[in-house]
């Protein structure tokens, strides 16, 4: 039973998290934009530093150990980040003073690549990501079902975001918005690969799951500090300062209800 939880949050964090954004991104609700960061990044840090990382601990003992994977995790995705940097030849952070999303940095991407090696470009490396985020919803399942779900909506509501970025880039170059659409679910796809890839290592090898979960809140904690929060960091109006902090606070308190409800206390 336990690999059709997995199969169900793989898809529901790589493919459905597409479907929303393509309503977010040219729907009424795309203005909601700056709101949907500020919630992501509450539920991102709540989930790593509420469940997964005290579930780690409870598995494993030796803490020094644990924290120092922790900190070699954010190093990692710390130098990831730099590599893809590099790569592109543009700084992640430009134009973000006039969007408050991914959309504009993956349009500012765009706008210095041909239109198919752009969206291909964003295609692949979707899908590496996709990839990533599959064994660890996986991991999370596997140490508990409740853990497995909530890491599945930290992983969508950051992703909903993300993807409307990449659809926008994508559309430029299909035929039209289902094209895109379907191109970024294939690639959104491979979180199934990754989930089923990691659940059978597991089987395996299951002393490697704390460290696992580890990684998983390290991924988490950058994301939320590196690329969501910078983004917010914007001079803004009092009304506007207390309501991105209010749907900061609406993404930790739900993951925390959520978690405390499930596990009964």
């Amino acid at each position: 039973m336990l690999w059709v939880w997995i199969t169900l949050g793989a898809l529901c964090a790589g493919v459905l998290s597409v479907w929303l954004a393509a309503g977010l991104a040219w729907g009424v609700m795309a203005r909601f934009n700056r709101d949907m960061l500020s919630f992501a990044a509450g539920t991102l840090l709540a989930t790593a530093f509420l469940n997964l990382l005290p579930e780690a601990l409870e598995m494993q003992s030796h803490v020094e150990d644990l924290m120092a994977w922790l900190l070699g995790g954010l190093v990692v995705f710390f130098l990831l980040d730099k590599v893809q940097l590099y790569h592109h030849g543009h700084e992640h952070g430009h134009g973000q003073d006039n969007d408050p999303g991914h959309a504009h940095h993956h349009l500012h991407h765009h706008a210095h690549h041909h239109e198919g090696k752009g969206s291909w470009a964003v295609l692949f490396g979707d899908g590496l990501h996709a990839f990533g985020d599959g064994a660890l919803i996986a991991s999370a399942f596997v140490a508990d079902t409740t853990l497995g779900w909530l890491t599945t909506l930290a992983v969508m509501v950051h992703e909903i975001p993300h993807h409307m970025g990449d659809l926008a880039v994508v559309r430029q170059a299909s035929r039209s918005v289902r094209s895109a659409v379907f191109k970024v679910s294939l690639a959104g796809g491979s979180t199934l690969l990754g989930a089923w890839l990691a659940y059978g290592l597991l089987l395996r090898f299951d002393e490697v799951l704390p460290h696992l979960l580890v990684l998983a809140a390290s991924s988490f904690i950058y994301v939320a500090l590196a690329d969501l929060i910078p983004q917010l960091q914007r001079q803004l109006s009092l009304k506007q300062t207390a309501q991105q902090v209010a749907w900061l606070g609406f993404g930790v308190a739900l993951i925390a209800v959520a978690a405390s409800l499930a596990h009964g206390h």
